[in-house]
């Protein structure tokens, strides 16, 4: 008996359906992650079915034909072609009604969206993520936005090493390879926030590769993208933020990082509205003084690996350079 109440304690541990699980894949919210969770389910009774059957006739033999004082030896039977055949076809027949809808979903999730689709391209670096709307010639970085009910189709490739893009509730993983292009496509059911992560191994901070997805409604999403559009405000006379500005122009983060109307580079995310951003890092870490504070001083203590070197600035420099950043909105 109490390995029985032990099993059913554990079977009920499987049972929150993940509804409080911000990466479950139990929860879709989208076509994709949809017909994927509806694949699981058809395939989940299939192997239930089979895991009764299986454990039923073992228990029924175990009772049935154990040994007992005085019985005879049971005699050996040599072949029984009915049973042969059933238990060959009964799996090769399970294995179809499995087979057919996975094939059906393979091809439904293929990534090509319907004509007027939002074309997105993702581009996966050493631990970060780029995206480009070139309908909408703007970008986006670690954080990508998408209108709820809209195609979205994702046109995804690799910088360096090979990634593997993934949020569970809106739809599977798909790798991303340099010099090719793999897609996801998928239609989003809900507004909300939505994480993800990278889900190939790709070096030292892989585990730290994350990644966010807001679904906004039309109005909301276009308001995004207005702002996205728009130059960065130019510092008030005389304020930190100009102070700011003047130490960004002085230091090295002008070599590697993008400020529309001030610096061009190229190794790291652009920071022209890294303002309005919940999240830097790769979705890692907060957007907020204290956090900017440390990453600019030393990030690889904060994430192994990063390429952004530790710097060397006095707080009240380091004080301006982050009000400047914080007004990039």
């Amino acid at each position: 008996m109490p390995l029985v109440l032990l099993a059913v304690l554990l079977l009920l541990t499987a049972c929150g359906g993940g509804a409080d699980l911000p990466q479950s894949t139990l929860v879709p919210r989208s076509d994709f992650s949809a017909d994927l969770f509806g694949l699981y389910k058809n395939v989940f009774w299939w192997a239930l079915g089979v895991f009764i059957l299986v454990e039923g006739l073992l228990l029924v033999a175990i009772v049935r034909f154990r040994a007992r004082p005085g019985r005879a030896e049971p005699k050996p039977v040599h072949g029984h072609t009915v049973l042969e055949i059933s238990w060959t076809l009964a799996p090769a027949l399970i294995l179809v009604f499995i087979a057919v809808p996975t094939m059906r979903t393979i091809f439904s999730t293929a990534g090509h969206a319907p004509e007027g689709a939002l074309r997105v391209e993702v581009i996966g670096h050493q631990w970060w993520w780029e995206y480009r709307y070139p309908t909408l010639n703007i970008s986006a970085y670690n954080e990508l936005h998408i209108p709820v009910r809209t195609p979205i189709q994702l046109d995804m490739t690799s910088a360096d090493v090979i990634h593997s893009f993934w949020v569970p509730r809106l739809g599977g993983k798909r790798d991303l390879i340099q010099g090719r292009t793999n897609r996801i496509a998928f239609r989003a059911d809900s507004t909300g926030e939505y994480w993800g992560q990278c889900a190939e191994f790709c070096g030292a901070s892989h585990a730290n590769m994350r990644l966010r997805v807001f679904v906004q409604s039309d109005s909301v999403f276009q308001r995004w993208v207005d702002q996205q559009r728009a130059s960065p405000a130019t510092p008030a006379k005389g304020s930190p933020a100009e102070a700011g500005q003047q130490v960004y122009r002085r230091s090295p983060c002008i070599a590697c990082h993008t400020i529309a109307g001030l610096s061009q580079g190229r190794v790291g995310p652009d920071l022209t509205h890294v303002g309005s951003r919940f999240t830097i890092a790769g979705a890692l870490f907060p957007n907020n003084a204290e956090i900017l504070h440390r990453w600019i001083m030393n990030a690889p203590a904060m994430k192994p690996g990063a390429l952004m070197t530790p710097q060397s600035l006095s707080p009240q420099d380091l004080d301006a350079l982050i009000a400047y950043l914080q007004s990039l909105k």
